[in-house]
């Protein structure tokens, strides 16, 4: 590869670094061509599946200031998923995907900065997605409504039942 040509791969993956959510990275090493085209497939646009070369992608990690957290995950052939959108769906696919093809590794991720280990990459997936932790927050904000209305109307009843069991009262005594 011509010079340019890799100082131009460098600019192209520092800029994913910086602009992706994470960047999770994998050994591939024995996957055929059609199961990455199924792994990219399956991440869809939450994540880009790169195969990189490792002395360029160092390069890149360094200047997007990620070298020190993922300079050691850059042993044998390597390729990164650069997430885009749900880091929790990204992980999930890739933790399924990897279960069901033995040969995809994956060694380590940067989410937001923060280097992680495979362990917590699949704790990570073990999170639910954003979409269904805001539709459980929705609810039950939505069920403390209805119990802060059903609290409210009981009030009057309350007194009024109560108004009409002292004037019942009164007019049995009298």
């Amino acid at each position: 590869m011509a010079r340019p040509d890799k100082a131009a791969a460098v600019a192209e993956l520092t800029e994913e670094f910086r602009d992706s959510q994470g960047a999770v990275l994998t050994e591939y090493r024995g996957l055929t061509v059609a199961q990455l085209r199924e792994l990219r497939r399956s991440l869809g646009q939450n994540a880009r599946f790169r195969v990189v070369k490792n002395t360029l992608t160092k390069i890149a990690a360094d200047e997007a200031g990620l070298g020190e957290q993922v300079g050691d995950l850059f042993e044998g052939p390597s390729a990164i998923a650069f997430v885009h959108g749900d880091v929790v769906e990204a992980a999930k696919g890739l933790r399924d995907f990897s279960k069901a093809n033995k040969p995809l590794v994956i060694k380590g991720a940067v989410i937001d900065g923060k280097a992680m280990s495979p362990d917590e990459i699949n704790r990570l997936a073990d999170l639910e997605s954003r979409e269904v932790i805001l539709a459980k927050l929705a609810g039950a904000l939505k069920a403390k409504q209805g119990q802060a209305a059903a609290v409210f109307q009981a009030l009057p009843s309350k007194t009024v039942r109560l108004a009409q069991a002292l004037h019942d009262k009164r007019t049995d005594e009298a």
